[in-house]
């Protein structure tokens, strides 16, 4: 039996879960079957997503396939960058520094607030009449 030349790693954003394996290649990016420039459809998106790759200059040199559910395009692309930066490292433990300092391995842990009770919103309140 062979080795699987893929590396995989999980990345997160809000409720955003992606689900990636890199392998090396020419810089073919398929997100849920589809090609990348397909699924994202803002240019902002596709930039975030290619980061990581972009960041060591080897954007031509590895294939990656991604499954991503939940969330919204944006905090899916920066799942997806969590995930890419993940993989990468896997890869080459080398890179941990430079995508340490650019931020790409620390899970952003911002997440929507719940609606408290009393109020209409997390933080907004009823309106108060005095008289």
């Amino acid at each position: 039996m062979a080795t699987d030349p893929r590396t995989y790693a999980t990345g997160k954003r809000k409720t955003a879960i992606a689900r990636i394996w890199v392998k090396p290649g020419t810089g073919v990016i398929t997100v849920n079957t589809v090609p990348a420039d397909q699924y994202f459809e803002r240019p902002t998106s596709r930039m975030i997503m290619r980061q990581s790759l972009e960041l060591i200059e080897a954007i031509d040199q590895y294939d990656v396939t991604a499954t991503v559910q939940g969330g919204g395009h944006s905090a899916q692309a920066e799942a997806m960058r969590h995930g890419i930066s993940r993989a990468l490292i896997a890869m080459d433990p080398e890179r941990r520094s430079l995508l340490k300092k650019a931020g790409f391995l620390t899970r952003d842990a911002r997440k929507k607030e719940r609606k408290k009770y009393g109020q209409p919103g997390a933080r907004k309140r009823f309106q108060y009449s005095k008289r």
